[in-house]
């Protein structure tokens, strides 16, 4: 079983930056490769990016290429997602997510979520 934390989430100005933290609650925490995803009100929830167990490999939605940062800290079961130059439209509840073996883009590969954080860009 995997729990996950988010934290980091607020309401800022657009242009500036935030970073959202996962913890994760697992004995062997690099058996996962980590995710992140949003989710706006009245839309589905969407891809933002991904690492793999490893940390050497990331993949990211066009939408947030160039202005996030997904990374991850195995001595602390964390993973982080930076996120500068943020746009009203990034705003949404953002999600942190965990399967087993290799790195996904979809939602339904993704076995444990965590609650969510809000994130907020105001124009």
């Amino acid at each position: 079983q995997v729990q996950l934390v988010e934290s980091g989430g607020g309401l800022v100005q657009a242009g500036a930056s935030l970073r959202l933290s996962c913890a994760a609650s697992v004995r062997t925490f690099s058996n996962y490769a980590m995710g992140w995803f949003r989710q706006a009100p009245g839309k589905e929830r969407e891809f933002v990016a991904t690492i793999s167990w490893s940390g050497a490999s990331t993949y990211y939605a066009d939408s947030v290429k160039g202005r996030f940062t997904i990374s991850r800290d195995s001595a602390k079961n964390t993973v982080y997602l930076q996120m500068n130059s943020l746009k009203p439209e990034d705003t949404a509840a953002y999600y942190c997510a965990a399967r087993r073996g290799i790195t996904k883009t979809s939602a339904d590969e993704y076995d444990y979520w965590g609650q969510g954080t809000q994130v907020t860009v105001s124009s």
